[in-house]
């Protein structure tokens, strides 16, 4: 059965498939969660994204994982350079992302919370949609056995955790209305 979790700490040493950069369009690793995946993963990773070149927004390009311990990144281009995310780019990315992982017969997936940082975007917002994009994602077609969120601080753990337990009683209740 697929199983989403959750858990505090630094996704470039999550062991999954492959992990999830909060990307820009021109795939150029910056700051934050892209410059901790370029510090820690090595410069092979920037040059395939330089070769993939840009992708539209929304979209998502995977490469190697480097040195990671995941074998590949999946970069969710959920923004362009210097600019903000959105509710709609977050969306497209996030679904551009989990059918990539898809495609690629992956296994495990580890996501941060894409666009709080740089992006701008509200945690709470984030976990909302990003967690209804995986429970929707499981409940199809895929090679997905986990979703991993690896939240970066406890502040946005508990945001996510939140928004989790909140769907799980939700759906609890709707089983038992029925």
């Amino acid at each position: 059965m697929a199983r989403i979790l959750l858990s505090e700490g630094d996704i470039t040493a999550a062991s999954a498939d492959a992990i999830v950069n909060a990307a820009n369009t021109e795939l150029v690793l910056g700051s934050g969660v892209a410059g901790a995946i370029r510090t820690r993963g090595g410069p092979e990773i920037q040059a395939e994204c330089d070769r993939h070149g840009p992708v539209k927004l929304g979209e998502a390009a995977l490469t190697t994982g480097g040195q990671l311990a995941a074998r590949f990144v999946i970069h969710a281009a959920a923004m362009e350079p210097g600019g903000r995310v959105t509710e709609t780019s977050l969306r497209d990315a996030t679904r551009a992302s989990l059918e990539l992982a898809r495609a690629h017969g992956l296994r495990s997936l580890a996501f941060p919370a894409v666009g709080t940082g740089v992006g701008g975007f509200s945690v709470q917002r984030c976990a909302e949609v990003m967690l209804g994009e995986a429970r929707s994602h499981l409940a199809g077609d895929t090679t997905l056995e986990t979703i991993h969120f690896v939240l970066f601080g406890e502040p946005a753990y508990r945001v996510f955790e939140q928004v989790n337990d909140a769907e799980k009683v939700a759906a609890g209740l709707r089983r038992l209305a029925k």
